[in-house]
């Protein structure tokens, strides 16, 4: 499958509907992936990166259908991530000695990765490569979300080729915004923010403010995941500007874990309270070891405020929780605020190791948390649902 973005560059990347895990099995990917490799043909021919090793046969095939490979002037790699980067082994040994454009750490990873001294020539913010009627423009990306990562911006037509920035593991057979369902597609624009690209928030502001400051106009936004931004481009990029700035909406999450569902009759009797002080709040309810681990993040990154609760064991807490808890941590979270609830038979030291780990992320700790001994009578229910009031008012 192959198809015209407009008159100088067609998409010739792989559409991998069966994608389900991404990153190993860091990644949820419910509606597939694509990999998005563009093909410009103006007086020169140039490949902007590649697709996933497994489907690199096939890309190569498939590639020879739209053009003679060694008429092929330029690759440009604007990260080396492996699956975009992954079809170039079985691409050079066509034309070996055909150029390849990266960032200086561009070509220190892709030979790490493939053990391969290909003819890479090392560009940084700035550089250009005139091609006939339209010039590409060189953009540094560090860290966005890789040390080698660049966008590649196409003057003239007024594209921009942004890699992993802006872009979904969405899979679609309409390729454009304006062709799929918006609701859907931010929905996994901000799962894709929220898991991936909001430890480098700083960088994310940083970067888009340098690129408005180039004053370009902005016709297209072609990512390497998922959808190509043709109707109103920018949109997507004042989304980022905003998910950047320690984002949140009006929304309380609760992620808990339970052995025996005391711990659960909590988070339901806290999410009472919260809803009979303040029915304006938005409350989700997640058992961290039957829900999505990724679909989590995306609704604690959206929230104000996030309530973590697990039964004791072993002097610790359950697994999964824990493992949300590590993932929070790691994702370095702005602007939130938190508390720990849980239930336990003697011990109990959960509240306290979860209240410790929040501190840790960087969240607000707006209470001391609330622990109940074995299973809740309604009492102890009510002193949950008492607390959630006491969460709902320090909205």
């Amino acid at each position: 499958m192959s198809f015209k973005v407009n008159n100088y560059v067609s998409w010739v990347g792989k559409i991998d509907w069966e994608l389900r895990t991404f990153h190993g099995e860091e990644y949820s990917t419910h509606k597939g992936s694509s990999y998005n490799s563009y093909l410009i043909k103006d007086e020169k021919t140039v490949l902007i990166d590649t697709v996933w090793q497994p489907f690199s046969k096939k890309f190569v095939s498939n590639l020879k259908k739209e053009i003679e490979l060694h008429k092929i002037d330029y690759i440009i790699a604007n990260h080396s991530e492996v699956d975009h980067s992954g079809a170039l082994l079985e691409l050079m040994k066509e034309i070996p000695d055909t150029p390849i454009y990266c960032t200086k750490n561009g070509a220190r990873i892709l030979r790490g990765h493939y053990h391969k001294d290909w003819n890479f020539v090392e560009v940084k913010t700035g550089d250009t490569l005139d091609i006939g009627k339209n010039k590409l423009i060189f953009i540094e990306a560090k860290m966005l979300h890789w040390p080698d990562s660049m966008f590649t911006y196409m003057a003239g037509e007024n594209i921009l080729f942004s890699n992993d920035a802006f872009g979904q593991h969405f899979a679609s057979e309409h390729m454009f915004n304006d062709k799929v369902d918006n609701s859907e597609l931010f929905n996994e624009a901000i799962k894709y923010y929220a898991n991936i690209l909001s430890p480098f928030s700083k960088l994310v502001v940083k970067k888009i403010e340098e690129i408005l400051n180039f004053n370009l106009p902005v016709n297209m936004i072609c990512p390497s995941h998922g959808i190509i931004w043709r109707e109103n481009p920018l949109q997507i990029v004042n989304k980022y500007m905003d998910w950047a700035k320690d984002y949140k909406e009006n929304q309380i999450t609760i992620v808990y874990d339970t052995m025996w569902n005391a711990t659960r009759r909590m988070a339901e009797a806290i999410a009472e309270g919260i809803k009979s002080s303040n029915n304006d709040i938005t409350i989700k309810l997640f058992n961290s070891s039957k829900g999505d681990k990724n679909d989590i993040i995306t609704e604690i990154f959206k929230s104000k405020i996030v309530l973590f609760g697990s039964s004791t064991i072993n002097k610790g807490i359950l697994s999964s929780t824990a493992s949300i808890l590590e993932m929070v941590k790691g994702l370095e979270f702005k602007g939130k605020a938190g508390a720990a609830f849980g239930s336990y038979g003697w011990s109990g030291e959960a509240v306290k190791f979860i209240t410790e780990e929040l501190s840790e992320a960087g969240f607000e700790i707006i209470q001391d948390g609330i622990r109940e001994l074995w299973n809740p009578d309604e009492e102890a229910l009510k002193r949950c649902m008492d607390f959630g009031v006491d969460i709902a008012e320090k909205i």
